[in-house]
């Protein structure tokens, strides 16, 4: 299987100049994660929903906190992106992508863009459709932060794991998910407004039999549960990966959560799925 045969096509695309907004509801308005960027018919660059969303940091310089009409696709996109042609193998894009942890991969024919292949679009191919392993054999230790931690604390930890994050209750229980998505929609501080501020109770960890009491109350400007996802889908650890594959197809997400009850066991995302076909 070689790329012209799971890539998508025609590709909705953008030039240097135009505004991050325009961008943004492209993706919105036809559920896409990124947008190559086009100038005089050649390829210089791609513009994602990480691109956006970790530009969010509240202490991030100024010009990188201003209203999102005001800036230019030019400054956010990733320039020279990776690129393929329409021959290349299923397994040399699974490689690629795992190599160089992106997400998409141009597809280059005759100077010109012929489509792209997302995760996406791999997830749908006859090489993920062929795996038997299981959720329990493939799934990662999930990254979790307390629903009260604040946005930058979020977005450091993003970062710093390249990864999204599962937020939880005070009590270790699921509470909802953080991904490169929720960044980059939501709602964020610009030079005319600033995001709401509110405050947070938090509790002292509860006594067996006994009540529980409030630790200290602090003002935050926005924290983890204003932008988590909720309710989190969740698959149980023996399921096969075919059937987290059908799930995630089902929602339109690129992860699920591994528990045992009412218990977090792991994470599964698409890129450990995609990882396996490259073994």
């Amino acid at each position: 299987m070689q790329a012209q045969d799971i890539m998508t096509s025609p590709v909705y695309i953008v030039s240097p100049g135009e505004h991050v907004a325009y961008a943004r509801n492209l993706m919105l308005k036809h559920k896409i994660s990124r947008i190559p960027v086009v100038e005089a018919g050649i390829l210089v660059g791609i513009l994602t929903k990480k691109d956006i969303g970790y530009r969010l940091r509240q202490s991030e310089p100024i010009w990188r906190r201003r209203p999102i009409d005001n800036i230019p696709v030019n400054i956010l996109m990733t320039r020279e992106p990776l690129t393929i042609s329409t021959t290349t193998t299923s397994r040399e894009i699974a490689s690629l992508m795992i190599q160089w942890d992106i997400s998409g991969l141009p597809v280059i024919d005759e100077g010109e863009i012929a489509g792209i292949v997302t995760k996406s679009d791999f997830m749908r191919s006859a090489a993920v459709n062929s795996l038997k392993q299981t959720v329990a054999d493939v799934m990662e230790d999930a990254i979790t932060v307390s629903r009260y931690h604040s946005l930058d604390h979020v977005i450091d930890i993003m970062k710093e794991r390249n990864d999204k994050v599962v937020v939880v209750n005070n009590d270790g229980t699921l509470a909802g998910i953080i991904t490169e998505s929720n960044l980059a929609f939501y709602l964020y501080e610009t030079e005319r407004r600033e995001l709401p501020k509110k405050d947070v109770m938090m509790l002292r960890r509860g006594e067996p039999g006994g009540r529980k009491q409030h630790r200290y109350v602090m003002v935050a400007a926005a924290v983890a549960e204003d932008l988590m996802s909720r309710p989190v889908i969740t698959i149980g650890c023996g399921e096969k990966l075919t059937e987290a594959v059908n799930v995630m197809q089902a929602n339109h997400i690129n992860s699920v959560v591994a528990v045992e009850g009412n218990e977090i066991k792991g994470i599964l995302k698409r890129d450990d799925i995609i990882r396996e076909v490259t073994v």
